[in-house]
């Protein structure tokens, strides 16, 4: 993590965010924010799904 954004704290990220909301308006802003969303969740997928690739080939390996 870059070491400005172990800094970042509540106030901070609603300031951001209310410039945001500012910049792109509401509605951009909530599909920006679920795209976010879902993107993590993708990547969290991915994550799981190597992460359980490896084990079965350590697995497969042992055997």
């Amino acid at each position: 993590m870059p070491a400005f954004l172990k800094n970042i704290g509540a106030v901070e990220l609603i300031i951001i965010a209310l410039i945001l909301v500012l910049l792109f308006g509401g509605k951009k802003f909530k599909e920006l924010a679920r795209g976010l969303g879902e993107s993590k969740h993708e990547a969290k997928k991915l994550k799981e799904e190597i992460i359980g690739k490896g084990k079965k080939d350590s697995e497969e390996d042992a055997s």
